[in-house]
């Protein structure tokens, strides 16, 4: 089992490495190269980067997951292709994203992008919270110990 973490905007990715080296478990953060660093990587991470492209984290992520693997990520089309690959599927806010709730989240961004497409405004997401950061935490363990079993 691998932790697969969309990292180009995540607030949780030292939550996520602390997690994964309390587990054991090894932590691959898919990062654009605009976000490239020459610090090196904690024990237990790697960092694989990917062009700059729309979706080039997504694919790639895709590409590299298996059955069981915990992916961690906003985006809801990465996240209706992981749960179709067998993983489990996080979100920062500290939910996870099943078969139950991925239908209706892919139509809400479909109705918002039309929106806005029509010249209307939508509501942006609200801040990240030291609540969602709790419940992040919560939520990972709680899959890191159904991952394991």
């Amino acid at each position: 089992m691998n932790i697969y973490v969309d990292a180009d905007a995540s607030p949780v990715k030292d939550i996520v490495i602390t997690i994964g080296q309390q587990e054991a478990i090894p932590v691959i953060l898919v990062k654009s190269f605009n976000h490239f660093s020459h610090e090196e990587d904690p024990d237990g991470v790697k960092t694989v980067y990917v062009d700059h492209g729309a979706d080039a984290a997504d694919y790639r992520i895709i590409q590299l997951v298996s059955k069981n693997d915990i992916i961690i990520t906003q985006d809801y089309g990465l996240a209706s292709l992981g749960l179709g690959k067998g993983c489990h599927v996080l979100n920062h806010k500290g939910f996870a994203y099943t078969q139950n709730n991925i239908d209706r989240l892919l139509q809400t961004r479909h109705l918002s992008a039309k929106a806005r497409r029509a010249g209307q405004r939508t509501k942006g997401p609200k801040p990240f919270t030291e609540e969602d950061r709790e419940k992040f935490t919560v939520l990972l363990l709680q899959t890191v110990q159904r991952a394991k079993e």
